[in-house]
């Protein structure tokens, strides 16, 4: 097999870290996302819940576990929101099985990569929530590409801050 195989890459650069890393820093993430907006609205502008799916689903590069983690985040932040449940669930569910899937197969160390997959997965995240929203529940929502598009940036520069530093988190064998 070649060296640069996917399934060569994923058996060795898949990344572990210690069991409380899992629980608390999705935790951390959540209580941030409910909290910051009702203390200064800017922070509405992030999703922390999403940059953190990202970041465990392209450390990984399992599409299971990305899509679960995924899934699991996503339920829990409907939960805290006034939002209807399971549509940040499947959203989230969709972007951890893309960026684990991605994950496999390029080089997502490179911190450039990193912000224009965040960016991409974000915008899509956005566009499976109008979706389900318009089309599958049948709701009327406010949609600006513009303001998705600069969410879309604010949790970019948001995971090339935070990547690093759960970077940290790594467990050393």
């Amino acid at each position: 097999m070649s060296v640069l195989g996917a399934s060569f890459r994923r058996d060795i650069e898949i990344r572990r870290y210690p069991f409380l890393a899992y629980l608390l820093v999705p935790l951390a993430a959540l209580v941030l996302q409910a909290w910051l907006p009702r203390v200064a609205g800017r922070f509405a502008w992030f999703d922390l819940p999403l940059v953190i799916t990202v970041y465990f689903a392209l450390s990984h590069r399992n599409p299971i576990q990305g899509t679960v983690m995924g899934a699991i985040i996503g339920l829990f932040e409907d939960a805290l929101s006034h939002r209807a449940i399971g549509v940040n669930g499947i959203a989230k569910s969709i972007v951890g099985f893309l960026a684990a899937s991605m994950g496999v197969r390029i080089d997502v160390e490179n911190h450039l990569i990193r912000l224009i997959l965040t960016f991409l997965l974000s915008l899509l995240s956005s566009a499976v929530c109008i979706f389900i929203y318009r089309v599958l529940l049948g709701l009327e929502y406010q949609w600006q590409w513009f303001t998705e598009t600069l969410i879309a940036l604010g949790n970019s520069l948001t995971a090339v801050i935070f990547f690093p530093l759960l970077d940290r988190l790594q467990a050393r064998e």
